[in-house]
C-alpha cells in the first residue's frame, strides 16, 4: 500500500471484506450460536441428550468432568470451523470499477513488480483513452 501510495499520489486503496456464499455465512453463523448453546449446557450441567429420551455419550460425561477444557475446545475448534467457512481467500484488484487482478481467477497473489506494472498500463489505457477525441453523434 505504501509502495502504491508513493508511486500514485493520486490513488485511493480502499479494502473491504469478500463475502463467502451464503450457505456458508449460514453455517458460521449456526455454528456460532451453537457453540454458545453448547458451552452454556456444559457450564450447567444440563444434559441434552437426557431431553431425547437418549443415553449421553461418554465425550459428554468427559465434559462434565472436565468443563474448562471441553468448554475450551468447543469455543477453539468451532472458531476453526467458522472462520474456514469465512474465509474466501480472495484478493481482488479494481481500478475504476474495472477489475484488473483476481487471486480467485489466478490462483496467486500478484508480486509488487506484477502490480506495479498492471497499474503503470492501466494508468497508461487511461491517460490514452482520456486524450482520444470523443465523437458526438
Amino acid at each position: 500500500m505504501r509502495v502504491i501510495s508513493q508511486r500514485y499520489p493520486d490513488i485511493r486503496i480502499e479494502g473491504e471484506n469478500y463475502l463467502p456464499q451464503p450457505i456458508y455465512r449460514h453455517i458460521a453463523s449456526f455454528l456460532s450460536v451453537f457453540k454458545l448453546v453448547l458451552i452454556g449446557l456444559i457450564i450447567v450441567g444440563k444434559d441434552p441428550f437426557a431431553f431425547f429420551g437418549m443415553q449421553a455419550p461418554s465425550i459428554w460425561q468427559w465434559g462434565q468432568e472436565n468443563k474448562v477444557y471441553a468448554c475450551m475446545m468447543v469455543f477453539f475448534l468451532s472458531n476453526m470451523i467458522e472462520n474456514q467457512c469465512m474465509s474466501t481467500g480472495a484478493f481482488e484488484i479494481t481500478l475504476n470499477d474495472v477489475p484488473v487482478w483476481s487471486k480467485l481467477e489466478s490462483g496467486h497473489l500478484p508480486s509488487m513488480q506484477q502490480l506495479v506494472q498492471i497499474l503503470d498500463n492501466e494508468m497508461k489505457l487511461n491517460v490514452h483513452m482520456e486524450s482520444m477525441p470523443h465523437h458526438r453523434s
